[in-house]
């Protein structure tokens, strides 16, 4: 049996679609582009029918990404198909995934069907994305619950309809591992064309268990695994692609399994994952945490200093993590820093110079000393910046104390005008907040969440600030990076401020276009 796997991305599908605020277009896009970087087999770019928005940011990723095959899911209904072919026709070639629930419980309560209706809309819907591309693949929505008998009629009949990626997921993360495998095993068992196919799993982690049932899986001759970075997803999340990938690598001698995943881009991939979907990573995260090569025992300290093996299974520079042994201050060059971002694997088209010097400069001056991830935090917000911002913090001035009314004054340029306000609130975060939403006259904003980060070691870290805002029924997500909590929180109010100056934008131009104008 090929020892190949190959790895399916769905952090733009089933990732995304959890975050508190979607994702931009463009931020889509970055992301999709990392993925490539990374080595992703297949890139599950989102799901076309569901919004004007996912549609247009599918055929984006489909254009532009071409070493990675892109798909698009779809219900197992023809409107959903023709959007995911309509949307990736783009592509030289592309992937459609298409899906429909084969439990009893899902048959029964949720689409109200019987088995043969269920297993003939299944093969319709193959048959259909067929006239679309060669590259069609299956899912039985909540395999890990469905009778086994059922199970295999329906993936026979998936692949005697085209089907040539056959998905078995365990969509509720109910199943353990020695069950999972032992389905996967009952399907190349009794299963008679399933050799015509590869059989994929799709595991989430309501039990904490979506990377062991995978692997399980993989053991039982499963050759795609569906995962996420950071293991982001629906409720619990989805098998998290680090820690399947090295698995996988660092247990190669007992599985004999490979990836085209290039490890060195891990640490690099989780890092712009977090950022942008606003969702920072655990401390005790298998691979990516902070904690994942740190050594607080003293018998684990001297053990390491003896020899790295002794309580380290992997390195941390083969996932991508540098150590910290350049320290950078204000008299650092510009060519240091260019030559530092080239050894954390930043190519130079990935940055503004100029921009991450000037920030970096600001940044020495208050710290004295900057590392690597205060770089990488630099080069990321450096990134998120518009490059013409409708809105610009020019001053904040906030105080706060021991039975003082938390106050801040902030002024801002809303395009050319010149905005000042003044106000009280909960806490000088608050307070600078209710500031620029009076400078607005309120611009139908709601802050509903505000999430706050360190961003490196001690009391002088940057300090990353995400916030989500409602706006006009919709959710928009920005963060700001400072060494201030309050400035981070105001520049990520104004980040959020100019995307739904945009999005306004593009629904004006979108209106015109309707009217003819």
């Amino acid at each position: 049996m090929n020892n190949q796997v190959i790895i399916f991305d769905t952090s733009l599908r089933d990732g995304e679609q959890a975050l508190a605020a979607s994702l931009s277009v463009k931020e889509k896009l970055q992301i999709a582009l990392m993925l490539e970087r990374l080595g992703v087999d297949v890139i599950e770019a989102g799901f076309p029918v569901s919004s004007p928005g996912d549609f247009e940011s599918v055929q984006l990723i489909a254009k532009e990404v071409k070493n990675a095959r892109v798909c698009g899911l779809s219900r197992a209904l023809k409107p959903d198909i023709d959007a995911c072919g309509q949307a990736m026709s783009v592509a030289d070639a592309f992937r459609i995934h298409t899906f429909i629930a084969t439990s009893d419980i899902h048959v029964d309560t949720k689409l109200r069907k019987s088995q043969d209706e269920v297993v003939e809309m299944a093969v319709s819907a193959i048959k259909h994305a067929r006239k679309y591309t060669d590259d069609v693949e299956f899912s039985c929505e909540d395999a890990g619950r469905t009778h086994i008998d059922y199970l295999c009629r329906m993936v026979e009949s998936a692949i005697n309809a085209g089907a040539t990626t056959v998905n078995i997921p365990d969509t509720v993360g109910y199943t353990i591992p020695s069950e999972f495998g032992g389905i996967i095993q009952n399907l190349f068992n009794r299963v008679p064309n399933i050799d015509k196919a590869i059989i994929s799993v799709h595991c989430h982690n309501d039990l904490g268990l979506a990377v062991a049932n995978s692997l399980s899986a993989l053991e039982h001759g499963a050759r795609q695994v569906e995962c996420t970075i950071n293991g982001i997803g629906e409720r619990a999340g989805n098998c998290s692609l680090e820690e399947i990938v090295m698995t996988l690598k660092t247990r190669y001698q007992s599985l004999g399994l490979n990836t085209n995943i290039n490890s060195h881009e891990i640490s690099k991939s989780s890092k712009l994952v977090s950022q942008l979907c606003n969702m920072p990573v655990q401390s005790n995260k298998a691979i990516v945490g902070a904690n994942a090569f740190s050594h607080s025992s003293g018998i684990h300290q001297d053990g390491v200093l003896k020899g790295e093996n002794t309580y380290e299974i992997m390195t941390p520079e083969s996932v991508g993590i540098n150590k910290n042994v350049l320290n950078l201050t204000s008299r650092s060059g510009r060519h240091v820093i260019k030559h530092r971002l080239a050894e954390l694997g930043y190519g130079a088209d990935e940055y503004d110079l100029d921009n991450i010097y000037t920030s970096f400069l600001r940044l020495a001056d208050k710290k004295g000393q900057v590392f690597d991830y205060d770089l990488e935090a630099l080069l990321f917000f450096d990134q998120q910046k518009h490059e013409q911002a409708y809105y610009k913090l020019t001053y904040l001035h906030a105080t706060s104390g021991h039975k003082i009314v938390p106050s801040a004054t902030v002024s801002i340029k809303m395009g050319d005008k010149e905005l000042t306000q003044a106000s009280t609130g909960n806490g000088p975060v608050d307070a600078a907040f209710n500031a620029i939403i009076k400078a607005i006259d309120g611009h139908n904003i709601e802050v509903v969440d505000f999430k706050l980060d360190s961003k490196g070691e001690g009391a002088n870290a940057l300090a990353s600030v995400g916030v989500v805002v409602e706006y006009n029924g919709r959710r928009f997500n920005g963060i700001g990076l400072a060494t201030d909590i309050v400035e981070a929180g105001v520049k990520a109010l104004i980040f959020v401020l100019n995307n739904t100056y945009l999005a306004d934008q593009i629904d004006q131009q979108k209106q015109e276009k309707i009217a003819g104008v």
